[in-house]
């Protein structure tokens, strides 16, 4: 028998632009599980788009849980299984259907705090870097690296071999940073100095046209986000003067279309594992109380991920 479960959806009269309701039971399809949901993370994309949906529509793309009734078409874990993945803007709620290809199991060892904090910002990452390619011994500048996928770009770039600078606001932004073991330069207004082989932005305007000119010949800028809203300005001689440079802009809901998700998660929860990657959560809070999460990522007062609970 089917019942209502309850999820946070758009509202124009809330404050904070959500509230709790009670939604229909979600009916998967045949490749997707149905988990039971017991933490997600909130990123900016939900935030935007929320600002463009109508009162009560569906958000939420983390979602850590349990899966309670396996696809019908025998992919993904069992039921039982505890997991992690993408949903369909439809994450933040009790119930939740995924498709198999975007989840994940969570190994033990990883709390359903921390696996809602991966497949966004750390598929983000990921694929950033693919694009960058192997990066052993390469220079690599990350701005907004106090964000969610700024860190896990560090730490896999790190990993992979790259020499890691993170570029963020202030001290204070970066100290997270500098206690994983990454080097980090403070303040947007005075650039770091030096030439890399690779850019990773999420920052934009004036900060990301600062990086991309350090860019040696041959290197490879990587745009996933512009959270200064401003329109991409470069130099007049931005490839002749750098021959075979390369710029390349990403969305992660179109790398899902190529890509084995599932498998990429697996990956990157064994990194979690063994240590390599370690995903910063700065705020949790009940799902209740979602408008504190949702003020302080808006007003930048958390580094790391943003992750409720249920």
């Amino acid at each position: 028998m089917e019942v209502d479960v309850k999820a946070l959806v758009t509202s124009a009269d809330e404050p904070d632009g959500l509230r709790l309701e009670s939604v229909p039971e979600p009916r998967p399809a045949p490749g997707e599980a149905l988990v039971e949901v017991h933490a997600v993370a909130v990123n900016r994309a939900d935030l935007l788009l929320a600002a463009r949906q109508p009162p009560g529509a569906r958000l939420g793309l983390d979602v850590a849980g349990t899966v309670v009734r396996a696809a019908d078409d025998g992919t993904g874990p069992p039921v039982g299984t505890p997991v992690a993945g993408v949903a369909a803007s439809t994450g933040w709620a009790q119930l939740a259907a995924v498709r198999t290809d975007r989840l994940a199991a969570v190994p033990a060892e990883v709390t359903p705090t921390v696996a809602a904090a991966v497949p966004v910002a750390g598929l983000t990452a990921l694929y950033a870097l693919r694009r960058a390619g192997w990066l052993l011994g390469r220079a690599v500048l990350v701005t907004g690296a106090s964000g969610g996928v700024g860190g896990f770009v560090a730490d896999l770039a790190a990993a992979g071999g790259g020499a890691v600078l993170g570029w963020v606001g202030t001290p204070e932004r970066g100290r997270h940073l500098t206690e994983r073991g990454h080097r980090v330069h403070a303040g947007y207004a005075a650039p770091p100095q030096g030439a890399v082989d690779v850019v990773v932005d999420s920052v934009g305007g004036p900060v990301f046209r600062e990086a991309f000119v350090r860019l040696r010949r041959g290197g490879v800028a990587v745009v996933f986000g512009n959270t200064v809203r401003a329109d991409l300005v470069l130099p007049p001689d931005w490839g002749h003067a750098r021959a075979g440079v390369r710029l390349e802009h990403l969305f992660l809901l179109d790398e899902l279309e190529r890509h084995r998700a599932d498998e990429d998660l697996a990956t990157l929860f064994g990194l979690v594992v063994d240590g390599r990657l370690r995903p910063h959560v700065g705020l949790q809070a009940d799902w209740t109380d979602a408008a504190t999460a949702v003020r302080a990522l808006l007003e930048r007062r958390v580094t790391g991920r943003v992750v409720l609970t249920l």
